[in-house]
């Protein structure tokens, strides 16, 4: 595998399911910043819009972190990152593993960016909704799925973690815990440390 990623975005997310899959992986970093760096053919051929992260796995091609945690987790079954596909579990799996590019990323930019809320017209709802959600999302077992992590958590995990970093997150215990489960995991400790290097 090669992962195309640059440090501090959004690609820390693939970076950290690429830790938690355990197979060997390139990493390919893109300065997103430069336009010369996006001009490598592979990185071109996985991502059409220029955007980090972005996997290549043998014939396979893909950018998005969503994306790309979906077809991981489902790709190397061993790692146990997903539900079985007949196990009703999976229907969760996947509202959490798009809460975070349908809701959380949205509402965030709504609150910060001084939009007009309306909850009933974004599908998104607002900010507030999304915490109120999330908090009872994540009330409900270790973690997002109960007892077992997934491939959701890293999704929801990192967001919240960067939230954090960046004061958009309000104080509260349940996510304060979850974060704190999320960041002693080894794989998410490997690539903060990849993340820190560069």
């Amino acid at each position: 595998m090669k992962l195309f990623w640059c440090p501090r975005t959004r690609a820390f997310r693939a970076l950290w399911m690429v830790e938690e899959v355990g197979q060997p992986y390139e990493l390919v970093t893109i300065d997103i910043r430069d336009e010369a760096a996006k001009t490598n053919p592979d990185f071109q051929a996985a991502s059409p819009m220029g955007k980090v992260p972005a996997l290549e796995d043998g014939e396979a091609k893909l950018a998005d972190s969503a994306a790309i945690c979906l077809y991981l987790a489902d790709r190397y079954p061993e790692a146990g990152l997903a539900p079985a596909f007949d196990n009703s579990q999976r229907a969760s799996y996947f509202y959490w593993m798009l809460f975070t590019p349908g809701v959380m990323e949205p509402a965030l930019a709504e609150k910060f960016g001084g939009w007009e809320t309306n909850k009933f017209r974004n599908g998104w709802g607002d900010f507030a909704t999304m915490i109120e959600t999330l908090e009872a999302g994540l009330d409900k077992g270790s973690w997002l799925l109960g007892d077992k992590f997934s491939a959701a958590d890293v999704m929801i995990g990192s967001s919240l973690y960067f939230f954090k970093q960046f004061g958009a997150l309000p104080e509260n215990p349940v996510f304060e815990t979850y974060i704190d489960k999320c960041t002693a995991r080894p794989a998410f400790k490997r690539a903060l440390a990849k993340e820190e290097v560069v």
